[in-house]
């Protein structure tokens, strides 16, 4: 079907509703009925949009042969298996042909050196599903360990936490499960069951347990009216002894009206032993509390003083502070003078536990960011600290020695952890922070297939005192290359945004389309510029043969853009585009399109935008703002109606990134709100929306009014939306390389 065809075929159907204002009436929506999740009108109009998918994109030709090269992708046999060590084996969750819902199970490390390892089967999902008639997605699971005594008396680990979700929403349930037995444990028989039937009729409850010991567990769900907060989370977090009714839970904390999210959980590391309370105040500021004497009438709350907007967290004798704001802690000093001490946003601090809690600040700098530098991660291991550090977007690994004695004030010893080439993404793992050096290392890039190897570092036995900061790794396993990418490169770019600002993307495509010999001729490469910008989350090289198939290796250029929001360059990036800033992460996007163009990659009709959830209101926002710089938009699980967003759902709970639209914050939060930006008169590019009937996060209307009101005003729009799945949009891999299938076949036929 020619590109005429399907603008043919995507002719607007009948909808509901008077035609909208240009732009739109934040006061007068003409689809609230689009926001009945389940509603039979509402479910009448997704299943004609979805037969109109299917006959237009669906029925193209190459769609059937791109879903089965997706399909064979993600139920590739060769894939490798991420695993985590849990005592003598290692545990892996894995979805194939075979087990559309997936199969906990485990194997000896000894086994996952072979190259045909032996599993043994844990829990079977889709056994599981077809037994009660439940679609369960697998949410995780939380072990306990065995204390000290009895391991050494040889007890295995055999307590569980498994959460499961009824078709992929965020509302799940928490079941006891016996690993030796292989079975769950009943509330007959004493096991814990967190398992809320809510008013609307679903089943699960946003929230969870965490273990305390093996006969009491933390429980933060929903008890009720008054227990959860606007956003739907917990807001209440209790001690449940085994054995006694949900009801009886004592309650620990209960936190204000309007927070965010209320947790608790106990460290059990022997000798220094922990209760934690987490208070989520906002997206971005929370307090953490130490539980003295929980759940008795003694019990006293503690609280960490450090700014609302850090993060906080123990190890062992330390206490480790990462800071989003600059900070003068009352009473810090410099080392050379009585003068307060600043500490700069984007910092890794550290200081003595009982030190800090009693009222010292003298607190060690670890990592402090500079104009190129952030700080993405940082994983302890038994003795170590392994700091992954960004530099212009690029890896780079640090293994950090703390002093033997934590008051003695002496330095931290530092080395490096060799990463080798600068395009791929290197990520340290801890196998187990309690007894191990071992970490898990994962290297990854846009054209190199990923790797999995386990590495032992600060030397053989810990030491510390060496340039080269590892025993040399062992590599585990080796993805296979999923596509051929012989004659590709991968480079990156820096685009100057509206206000001056350098912003790095990365380009990926056959090396005589991302390099042409004559960047003045108007490139025709059909290009995907993919982008997030938000929330601190950096976007770094990973390989991924569902793109290598379904796009590069069909001629097709892959973008990735580091925008502003996002946490490339650390809290300052991410904070140039919070609420009134938020244009400049669209600006950012904007940049690179046009740098593309520039540097004769491709031109505007061959370029596509792509985004999901934040990066589907990007997606929005380039349709809506910039729409003659793109040929098509995919806009994913989206955010739209700025409006309406945080009364939907989990929205409350990011008004901190996006501001409060029904205070004076409307006035900026308006100019980004696509789907009042619409202007029924101006020329689009055809769209496509997806999103899913189950996704409790972003609510489902948001696409579904979008599509509505370009169907209403004429435009080209193709919405598809897909009855499981939650917020990734598929509750399994059939589904998955369906909806990937939709987009990459919408692309191909429209930007070609």
């Amino acid at each position: 079907m020619t590109a005429e065809q399907l603008a043919s075929a995507a002719a607007p159907a009948t909808t509901p509703g008077r035609p909208p204002a240009t732009p739109l009436d934040p006061d007068h929506d003409p689809y609230p009925w689009l926001e009945e999740v389940e509603g039979a009108e509402a479910l009448d109009w997704v299943r004609e949009r979805n037969a109109h998918a299917h006959a237009t994109v669906g029925a193209a030709a190459g769609f059937a042969a791109t879903e089965a090269a997706v399909r064979e992708v993600l139920d590739s046999d060769a894939r490798i298996p991420e695993v985590s060590r849990i005592g003598e084996h290692l545990y892996n969750f894995w979805r194939d042909a075979e087990h559309e819902r997936g199969l906990w199970r485990r194997t000896t490390l000894a086994e996952y050196r072979t190259d045909a390892p032996a599993w043994e089967t844990v829990l079977d999902l889709d056994a599981l599903a077809a037994a009660e008639g439940q679609s369960w997605v697998w949410h995780g699971a939380t072990l306990l360990r065995p204390t000290p005594e009895q391991l050494a008396a040889g007890e295995p680990w055999r307590r569980a936490l498994v959460d499961l979700s009824p078709g992929g929403s965020d509302a799940d349930v928490t079941r006891e499960f016996d690993l030796v037995a292989k079975r769950f444990v009943p509330a007959a028989e004493g096991g814990f069951e967190r398992d809320t039937a809510r008013a609307d009729g679903r089943t699960g409850a946003k929230g969870g347990l965490a273990w305390a010991d093996e006969d009491t567990v933390y429980v933060f769900t929903d008890f009720g009216a008054g227990t959860t907060t606007p956003s739907g989370y917990p807001r209440t977090v209790r001690l449940w002894r085994r054995g006694t009714p949900l009801a009886d839970a004592v309650v620990v904390y209960e936190g204000a009206d309007d927070d965010m999210y209320i947790s608790a959980r106990r460290s059990r590391t022997p000798g220094f032993e922990r209760d934690l309370v987490s208070r989520s105040i906002a997206f971005y500021r929370s307090e953490t509390f130490l539980v003295e004497g929980v759940g008795t009438p003694g019990q006293r709350l503690v609280k960490i003083e450090v700014p609302e907007s850090a993060e906080v967290g123990f190890h062992r004798e330390w206490l480790l502070v990462e800071l989003r704001d600059d900070w003068t802690p009352d009473g810090s000093t410099a080392r050379d003078g009585d003068q307060e001490r600043t500490y700069a946003a984007g910092s890794l601090l550290a200081a003595p536990a009982d030190d800090f809690l009693a009222g010292r600040r003298d607190l060690t700098v670890l990592f402090a960011p500079t104009a190129s530098t952030s700080l993405v991660g940082a994983a302890w291991t038994r003795h170590h600290l392994v700091l992954n550090i960004l530099d212009d977007v690029k890896n780079r690994l640090h293994v950090l020695t703390p002093p033997v004695d934590a008051t003695a004030g002496t330095a931290w010893q530092r080395a490096d952890l060799p990463v080798g080439d600068d395009l791929v993404t290197v990520g340290a793992r801890a196998v187990d922070p309690l007894d191990s050096d071992d970490v898990w290392l994962t290297t990854t890039g846009y054209l190199t297939p990923s790797t999995l190897a386990l590495a032992t570092v600060g030397g053989p036995d810990g030491e510390a005192d060496r340039e080269d900061a590892s025993v040399a790794p062992e590599v585990l396993k080796t993805a296979p290359a999923f596509f051929d990418a012989t004659g590709m490169v991968v480079d990156q770019h820096f685009a100057t945004s509206d206000d001056g600002t350098r912003v790095p993307y990365f380009v990926v495509g056959r090396e005589e389309l991302v390099r042409p010999a004559d960047p003045t001729t108007p490139g025709t490469a059909p290009t995907l510029l993919y982008g997030y910008g938000g929330f601190e989350i950096p976007l770094l090289p990973g390989y991924s043969g569902t793109v290598g198939r379904a796009w590069l290796a069909d001629g097709g250029v892959h973008v990735v853009a580091n925008i502003r929001g996002g946490g490339e360059y650390g809290p300052a990036w991410h904070q140039a585009a919070l609420r009134s800033r938020r244009h400049r992460a669209y600006e950012d996007f904007a940049a690179v399109a046009r740098d593309l163009v520039a540097r004769g990659i491709t031109s505007p009709p061959h370029l596509g935008a792509q985004g999901g959830s934040n990066g589907g209101l990007l997606a929005g926002n380039m349709l809506t703002q910039y729409p003659e710089l793109f040929g098509a938009v995919v806009i994913q699980v989206p955010l739209l109606d700025m409006k309406r967003y945080s009364h939907l759902l989990a929205g409350a709970s990011w008004t901190a990134e996006y501001g409060d639209p029904d205070s004076d914050d409307w006035e900026f939060v308006r100019t980004f709100s696509p789907y009042h930006l619409l202007d029924a008169g101006r020329d689009y590019p055809p769209v496509l929306l997806t999103t899913s009937t189950k996704d409790d996060r972003v609510h489902p209307g948001h696409a579904r009014k979008m599509a509505a009101l370009l169907l209403a005003t004429g435009k080209d729009v193709t919405s598809y939306e897909n009855v499981e799945g939650g917020h990734g949009g598929a509750a399994n891999n059939a589904q998955a390389a369906h909806m990937a299938a939709l987009a990459w076949t919408f692309l191909r036929e429209r930007l070609a």
